[in-house]
């Protein structure tokens, strides 16, 4: 029988451990954005591009030669490093490789670094959305050839999990628990996968996520690792907001939860950007959707008062990097934002 990863010594690093590259998809799905809010939503992908590419390559999916040349014609018109672009010819349907691309492990010695990757079911959010379903072949046509793969028989999306990288993990029961994805899989057994897949030692489960999260509560929206020990947790301080039960449930987990080596964890509170709605539907609107690249940090922004503090108290957490804050009202729109539509690939 074959070894598991973790019986190979690899483990899913944690995302601010040093990247070759980050991998997008370019968007195009008029469902997820519509009218004018693509062309916003291009705009934003444009800031996001420029910003990456100063630290690290960027491999970028597009269904087409056209669309190639399209999207280089305005890539000239920003400031980016073009050498560190790459375009790759791989149709998708929609922008959010978090969920469907593959999800990138790693293993050191005192000789070398191997990088492999897992390529778990993508199922479209619990069958959601009709045709999305068929992104879950698009690890199978990227060029990881130099890297190994395992394949995974369970429905996971790269969202729904955050981890230190060393072995303590971050999840929702209302996700990982939905029937809509492994019914049959008891919380025991998906642990076993974490395990023996991304090297989950410890596994802290949430409750809920955001109201308006189609993604039934995807972890990286409430909380996320930003050091071995410390975690940054959403929090709602208006008693009277919808989210404001599950998110201080969830803080009190936190307060209550030790890492892999049994030491309780340092939770810090990010403020919430309160009610974004879009024709009277609540947005998963949160600052927790950043992405922390090799020269900076990616931040959500959606033109609110919040937005500043946000962005400071990130800077206080990473003194190394630039933090940008990027406009995601058009993104969220999608129902995502920034760390939803990226997916790093760790450094040898």
């Amino acid at each position: 029988m074959d070894k598991t990863p973790f019986e190979l010594g690899y483990v899913m690093p944690a995302e601010w451990e040093r990247h070759d590259a980050t991998w997008i998809s370019w968007p195009k799905n008029q469902e997820s954005f519509r009218g004018d809010v693509l062309a916003e939503v291009e705009r934003t992908y444009l800031k996001i591009i420029g910003e990456l590419s100063k630290g690290e390559r960027v491999g970028i999916l597009v269904d087409s030669e056209n669309e190639k040349t399209r999207v280089t014609e305005m890539l000239s018109s920003i400031e980016c490093v073009k050498e560190n672009i790459d375009f790759h010819i791989i149709p998708t349907t929609d922008v959010w490789i978090r969920d469907y691309g593959p999800i990138f492990i790693k293993r050191s010695d005192i000789r070398r670094i191997d990088i492999a990757y897992t390529h778990w079911k993508f199922n479209a959010w619990g069958m959601k959305y009709e045709g999305m379903a068929d992104d879950t072949h698009v690890p199978e046509k990227m060029p990881l050839k130099e890297f190994k793969g395992f394949k995974v028989p369970i429905v996971l999306e790269g969202g729904s999990i955050d981890t230190n990288g060393i072995g303590t993990f971050l999840t929702t029961e209302q996700c990982l628990l939905n029937k809509n994805r492994n019914p049959e899989l008891s919380k025991g057994k998906i642990e076993g996968f974490l395990r023996s897949y991304l090297g989950a030692l410890s596994v802290i489960w949430l409750g809920r996520g955001l109201e308006g999260d189609d993604t039934d509560g995807h972890v990286d929206d409430i909380a996320r690792f930003v050091s071995r020990n410390t975690v940054l947790c959403a929090y709602e301080e208006d008693s009277s907001d919808v989210n404001y039960e599950a998110l201080d449930k969830n803080f009190k987990i936190l307060q209550n939860s030790e890492d892999q080596d049994g030491r309780r964890l340092n939770v810090i509170k990010m403020p919430m950007p309160g009610k974004i709605e879009k024709n009277g539907m609540r947005l998963p609107a949160s600052y927790m959707n950043f992405y922390i690249s090799n020269k900076s940090v990616l931040v959500p922004t959606f033109a609110v008062e919040s937005d500043g503090k946000a962005i400071n108290i990130l800077k206080e957490l990473f003194t190394s990097r630039n933090i940008v804050g990027i406009d995601c009202r058009g993104l969220v729109e999608g129902f995502g934002a920034i760390h939803c539509a990226t997916q790093q690939q760790p450094s040898r």
